[in-house]
């Protein structure tokens, strides 16, 4: 399984059109083979900072996800949507038995 997790910044008066764009790329990440999560979450202290969430069966999974038209289109909006940082760390690992 591969996990990664991460924050992206962006200004907090642009939330608002981040918010269509966000929702975009989520249910279309989601939707894709290989996906088990991927959420973004707004963290209640510091509003511009958006908390990100992902996990992946395994490391093609996620290299078709790095090749999808809309993570191209996602990150094409960046500059637009005010988005200055992106920390993301990709942990790979085995899930825990049940």
């Amino acid at each position: 399984m591969i996990l990664i997790s991460g924050t992206i910044r962006l200004p907090v008066a642009g939330l608002a059109a981040a918010l269509p764009a966000m929702t975009v790329m989520m249910a279309a990440s989601r939707a894709e083979p290989g996906c088990i999560a991927y959420a973004y979450a707004q963290d209640l202290i510091d509003p511009g900072l958006i908390h990100v969430a992902e996990r992946w069966t395994d490391r093609a999974a996620l290299a078709a996800h790095f090749a999808s038209p809309h993570l191209a289109a996602w990150r094409a909006q960046f500059a637009g949507l005010g988005i200055t940082e992106r920390n993301l760390i990709l942990i790979e690992g085995e899930p825990e038995p049940t």
